[in-house]
C-alpha cells in the first residue's frame, strides 16, 4: 500500500555529499530482491523500453568530438564497431550519420529495444547487425566473428550490470575486440545526485549499486575501481576523465550536481603507466559549467549532458490511469472488480497504492469471514491504495469506515474502485480522505470524522511496513486517531497484515511501545497461539490454505 511518512523535503540546491563510507552503509534491498531484480533484469528494461520506446534518450552526437579522431579511416578498410547496450539505437544511428562508412554490431538484452534499432527509419542490414545477447551469460562471438571490431562503445551500459557479473561482461567483450582496439566508456561517476537520492530511499543493492523506482539498477563508478576492472581483464588505460556538470531545472528551481566517468582503453597495447607504476589519469574533475534543464530552453551541441536518466526517471514517474487492467477479487459474500495498475508498468510507477498486495486480499478475507471485528464500529483504514477491498467489507457491517492514503493517484482509483462496487447503502457509510501519515493537519481532518472526534475503534493496515522510515510516523499517526475510550464489548484495536520485507518484527514492536501501544495477539507466518483472537478468525474457514504460499503475519494492538 501507499504509505507516507514525514512532509516532503524541500529541494535545495545539491552537492555531491556522499563519502566513501556512506555510499556502502545505506539500508540493502532484501536478498530476496537483490536476487530477483537480477533474475528479471531483462524483464525490467523490456518494459522500459515499451513504456518510453525511442523517446527517453537524447541522440548521442557529442560521440563525434569526444572520440571522433577513433572512427575514422586512413587506412583503406572499413572501422567495425561493436555497441553494447545499444538501447533504441541513441549512440549507432547518429555515429552513421558522421561516418557511414563503419560498420556497426549492435546488440542488448531487451528484444524490445533491438526491435526499436530494426525499425529505425536509416535501420540498413548491411550496415548494422542488431542482435539480442545477454553479454553477462551470452557469447557475442555467436553473433560476430571473433577478434573483429575495431572499436567498442559501452556508453551507460555497464552500470546496469551487477558488479560481480561486469569481469565476465569484459571478457566477452575481449573476445570480439581485435588487439590493440578501443573500447570507449561512458558511465555514472561516484557521487552523482542520482546516488545520493537513491541512497536515501533506501534502494541500495550493494556498495554504490542501487535499484530505480522502475526495477532497472545504476552502479556508480570511480576512477580506482573502473581502471582496476579493466586492467584485470587484459585493458590498458589510455585516459580517463571525471565531469562534474551542474544541471539546473529552472521550472522546479532545483540546481542538480551530475557526475560521470569517461574513459578509453586499449586491448594489449603499451602501458600508459607513469614513472612510480600508476596510470596518469586525466581528471577533470571542478568544472563550473552550469547547464539549462529547462525545456523552453534550446542546448546547442557543447551544452549537452547524456546521463541516460531523465529528471523524472530520477525522482520517479508518474502514470495515467488509462495503464490500469481489471481483476477479479472474490470474499465471502462479495464480488469485487478491481481497476489496478498493469503489471508491466508496476516497477515504473513511484507509488505503490497503484497495486494490489497479498495482504489486504488476506485481510478482506479475514474480514468477510468474521465480520464482528469491525460490525458496529467506527474503522479506519490507513494506507489503503487504489483498491480499498478492505474497507469495502468493512463498510457492509461497520457505523462507517474512512479509507485513507497519502497518495493522490491512488485516490483518484480509490474512489472509481469504490463507486462502481459498492450498493448506495454501503456507499454511503465510506469515507475517503487524504492522509499524509505525521502530517497535523490531515490528521486533525480525519480524526473529526470519527463522530466528536472520538477516535476510531478499529484500525486496519496492510503491508505498510515495508518502509523503515514511514514506521514511526505511522504509529504517531495510529496514536493519533485511535479512541481511547473502550466498553465492555471491545476495546479499540489497531491491526496490521503484513509480509514482512525490510523492517523485522522488533522494529514494527518497538516503534508501537514507544507510542503506547501494547501487542495482545500476534499470527507470524501460520504460527499462533491455540486459544488467541487472531487464531479465532481462521475457525470454519479455509482462509489460510487459500494463501499458503504467501509469508504473511498480522499483529493486534490495543492501547
Amino acid at each position: 500500500m501507499s504509505f507516507t511518512g514525514s512532509a516532503p523535503e524541500q529541494q535545495q540546491p545539491a552537492t555531491a555529499r556522499i563519502s566513501s563510507s556512506s555510499a556502502g552503509s545505506g539500508r540493502l534491498v532484501t536478498p530476496f530482491w537483490k536476487e530477483k531484480y537480477e533474475r528479471d533484469a531483462r524483464r525490467y528494461w523490456d518494459i522500459f523500453y515499451k513504456r518510453h520506446e525511442d523517446k527517453f534518450f537524447k541522440d548521442r552526437h557529442y560521440l563525434d568530438k569526444e572520440w571522433g579522431k577513433y572512427f575514422e579511416g586512413g587506412d583503406g578498410e572499413k572501422k567495425v564497431v561493436l555497441e553494447v547496450g545499444c538501447g533504441a539505437g541513441n549512440t549507432i544511428y547518429p555515429l552513421l550519420s558522421t561516418y557511414p562508412d563503419i560498420f556497426v554490431h549492435a546488440c542488448d538484452f531487451s528484444p524490445r529495444a533491438v526491435d526499436l534499432v530494426k525499425k529505425h527509419k536509416d535501420f540498413k542490414p548491411d550496415q548494422i547487425n542488431a542482435f539480442v545477447c545477454d553479454i553477462s551469460s551470452e557469447q557475442l562471438t555467436e553473433n560476430m566473428e571473433p577478434s573483429s571490431a575495431d572499436i567498442v562503445t559501452m556508453i551507460f551500459m555497464l552500470s546496469a550490470v551487477a558488479p560481480d557479473k561486469m569481469p565476465m561482461v569484459l571478457e566477452n567483450v575481449r573476445s570480439v575486440l581485435k588487439h590493440g582496439g578501443r573500447v570507449l566508456f561512458r558511465d555514472y561517476a561516484f557521487g552523482d545526485l542520482a546516488q545520493e537520492r537513491l541512497m536515501s530511499k533506501g534502494q541500495q543493492i550493494s556498495e554504490n549499486f542501487y535499484v530505480r523506482g522502475d526495477g532497472t539498477r545504476a552502479y556508480y563508478f570511480s576512477n580506482e575501481y573502473l581502471v582496476d576492472l579493466f586492467s584485470k581483464c587484459g585493458f590498458t588505460l589510455e585516459e580517463i576523465c571525471v565531469h562534474n556538470k551542474q544541471v539546473e531545472n529552472r521550472s522546479l528551481e532545483l540546481v542538480m550536481n551530475r557526475n560521470w566517468v569517461q574513459a578509453t582503453f586499449t586491448l594489449n597495447s603499451a602501458s600508459s603507466q607513469g614513472p612510480n607504476g600508476q596510470h596518469d589519469l586525466l581528471v577533470c574533475e571542478g568544472e563550473e559549467d552550469k547547464l539549462a534543464s529547462d525545456t523552453s530552453t534550446k542546448k546547442s551541441s557543447s551544452e549537452e549532458i547524456d546521463l541516460s536518466e531523465d529528471f523524472c526517471n530520477m525522482f520517479g514517474t508518474s502514470h495515467s490511469l488509462n495503464e490500469v487492467q481489471i481483476i477479479g477479487i472474490k470474499a465471502k459474500g462479495h464480488d469485487f472488480k478491481i481497476k489496478m495498475l498493469r503489471k508491466e508498468y508496476q516497477h515504473t510507477c513511484k507509488s505503490t497504492g497503484l497495486m494490489l498486495w497479498e495482504s489486504a486480499q488476506f485481510m478482506c478475507s479475514l474480514l468477510a469471514e468474521n465480520p464482528y471485528i469491525v460490525a458496529g464500529k467506527r474503522v479506519l483504514e490507513l494506507g489503503c491504495g487504489s483498491a480499498g477491498i478492505c474497507s469495502m467489507v468493512a463498510a457492509s457491517f461497520t457505523q462507517f469506515v474512512v479509507a485513507t492514503d497519502g497518495d493522490e493517484e491512488s485516490l483518484d482509483l480509490l474512489r472509481q474502485n469504490i463507486s462502481s462496487n459498492l450498493e448506495p447503502n454501503s456507499l454511503s457509510r465510506i469515507k475517503i480522505r487524504k492522509l499524509f501519515w505525521g502530517n497535523k493537519d490531515d490528521t486533525q481532518a480525519v480524526r473529526e470524522l470519527s463522530g466528536n472526534g472520538a477516535g476510531f475503534d478499529c484500525i486496519i493496515g496492510t503491508d505498510v511496513t515495508y518502509n523503515p522510515d514511514a514506521i514511526h510516523p505511522l504509529f504517531v499517526t495510529a496514536r493519533e486517531l485511535i479512541s481511547d475510550r473502550a466498553n465492555k464489548d471491545s476495546t479499540p484495536a489497531l491491526i496490521l497484515c503484513y509480509i514482512q520485507r525490510r523492517v523485522d518484527e522488533d522494529s514494527i514492536l518497538s516503534n508501537a511501545t514507544s507510542q503506547g501501544f501494547r501487542l495482545v495477539d500476534k499470527w507470524i507466518n501460520g504460527l499462533h497461539e491455540s486459544n488467541g483472537i487472531i487464531s479465532s478468525w481462521f475457525s470454519g474457514n479455509d482462509v489460510c490454505s487459500a494463501f499458503r504460499n504467501a509469508v504473511l503475519s498480522v499483529l493486534y494492538f490495543e492501547l
